[in-house]
Formats: structure tokens, sequence, C-alpha cells
């Protein structure tokens, strides 16, 4: 189990997608789940509608990245329709390529696989039948409403060939410890967990 600190390693609400909460993600060698729109032609770390001058470039974050050799994938929701060609064009400059891009609308995907990106589905209550399954690198399976999520559900993408990411329950307000028992087998490569304990996931994958 791979594991992405969602919006970085936090301690505190304020420090979503900050600074300081990337740095610990990265420097602990965890992936980072975080978010990206653009903002007057420029692409930010903003889960909601960019707004003032105080928003970090998705430029920054990247070179964050870059500056921890240890770090973990980026897995990048994709918050806004157009923004294959500018991110593409940063990522090749900033040279990283452990990233996959997710949750963008169903039309704005098809050019995420023109792009040449890694790109995942998302299967959940509400997508039951991922879209656009046979391209799709990965499948992002998400739990909002319940912890519906079996092990069977993993290994039934796994054996078609896709990577998995899993969300934690604790991103919707629930507790995380059932759902986390009944995954505890699961130990592939190809499976992240996305959550906002990143550190007490370690230690229970470990």
């Amino acid at each position: 189990m791979k594991i992405l600190a969602h919006r970085g390693w936090w301690k505190e609400d304020s420090e979503k997608n900050s600074e300081i909460a990337f740095r610990r993600a990265f420097e602990a060698g965890f992936g980072v789940e975080t978010d990206v729109r653009d903002q007057n032609g420029v692409l930010r770390i903003a889960h909601d509608i960019p707004v003032g001058d105080g928003l970090m470039a998705f430029e920054t974050f990247l070179t964050l990245h870059k500056a921890y050799p240890q770090a973990g994938t980026i897995a990048l929701n994709i918050k806004a329709d157009g923004l294959q060609r500018p991110v593409r064009t940063l990522l090749d400059e900033a040279g990283i390529q452990d990233l996959f891009c997710f949750d963008m609308a169903v039309p704005d995907a098809l050019g995420y696989f023109r792009e040449g990106f890694v790109t995942y589905t998302r299967h959940s209550e509400i997508e039951p039948v991922p879209p656009f399954y046979d391209k799709a690198h990965g499948v992002w399976i998400d739990c909002f409403y319940s912890d519906w999520i079996q092990p069977e559900d993993v290994h039934r993408h796994l054996e078609a060939g896709k990577a998995v990411a899993l969300v934690s329950p604790e991103l919707h307000k629930r507790d995380h410890k059932a759902a986390w028992k009944a995954w505890a087998d699961i130990r592939s490569e190809n499976v992240f967990l996305c959550t906002d304990l990143p550190d007490a996931a370690a230690e229970f994958w470990a």
C-alpha cells in the first residue's frame, strides 16, 4: 500500500495544501493528493475557486516535490477544464513523471489521454460503472456515503490491469478504522491509500 497524503501531511486545517504540509509529506516519503485550477492564466494549488494572491503556484509545488528525491507519487485532482497543455508543459520543465491525474470531467479526460497523461477513472456509489475504463490507467475508488469498498472490488480492478487509489473514510468525516481493517491484507504496490492520516496509515501497513 502506497500512501497519498490528502492535501499534504497537515496537522491542522489551515495547513491543507500548504508548503509546510507538502514538505512534511515529501520528507517522509509519502505521495500527495492535491488540487489544481487556473487563475488568470496561472496554475494554482487550490481546491476551491482561486481568490486573491496568496495561493501556491503549481510550478512552486513541483519544485518542492523535486527537492525531495524520496517523495512519492503526485495524485493531481483536476478542478477545471482545459488544463492539459499548461500542466504538461510545467511537468516536462520540472522533469516530473511520477504523477497521475483524476477527477476531470469525462469529455476533458480525453485530452489527458491525447497528451499522454497517466489518467485514473473513478468508481463510487455515484459511478458504479467507471467511465472511460478501457482507456484508464487506474481507478480512484471513492466512498462518499458509506464504507462500501471491499477487497474484492480492489482485486477486480487489479486483475483488469488497473492501479487503484482508495479514498479513506475520514476524508468524508467518517471513522477510518473499520475500512482499514477490511483492507488490511491489501498490500499491492499498485494500490494507493489517500488519507488525512498518512503517518498512522504507514504504521498500519508497515
